[in-house]
């Protein structure tokens, strides 16, 4: 039952260990603090697993467990920055395109992220959610909020990247 668990547990983080550390960069700047909160994010998500009542896909599971860390996370560390620190989130360039091309797509991928950031917390957090591919349903279910919620969340926050993104001449 153990051995289940562990692998259960890396198996988790294999495929979903990515994503975690993005959510946890939308809720902590600092790169020394961000790595705490994934380790808090594994560590609840280890406690969590031999509760786990496969209500949900064990993707919307780690995730509400992520981003109830990072609630808490932010809880106690009241007033901390918006996150200016992207450089564990940068993608790599695509090898495909010529180093001008390459270099431009960086920057408008940076600006977005930048404005992504930007965002009011609750704006944020279904964003980032559903840059990770997750369902509206999804999005409601790991923030404990409606899908109805969810929808309004996404449309608020896509008004505000476009007028972000386009005071800044990013992509829109």
């Amino acid at each position: 039952m153990a051995g289940d668990l562990e692998q259960r547990f890396d198996r988790i983080l294999r495929e979903h260990g990515p994503a975690l550390r993005r959510v946890a960069a939308a809720y902590e700047a600092d790169p020394a603090r961000r790595e705490d909160l994934l380790q808090e994010i594994c560590l609840a998500l280890w406690k969590a697993l031999p509760g786990f009542r496969e209500e949900a896909s064990e993707r919307t599971f780690a995730f509400r467990i992520a981003h109830n860390r990072g609630l808490t996370h932010g809880w106690r560390a009241r007033g901390t920055a918006v996150p200016a620190d992207l450089e564990e989130a940068q993608e790599l360039a695509d090898p495909r395109l010529d180093p001008e091309s390459a270099l431009h797509a960086g920057e408008r991928r940076d600006r977005l992220r930048e404005a992504v950031y930007r965002l009011p917390f609750a704006a944020r957090q279904v964003v980032v959610l559903s840059l990770e591919g997750m369902s509206q349903r999804e999005i409601g279910e790991v923030l404990g909020i409606t899908e109805n919620n969810v929808a309004v969340r996404l449309t608020r926050a896509r008004k505000l990247l476009r007028q972000a993104l386009a005071a800044t001449g990013g992509p829109q």
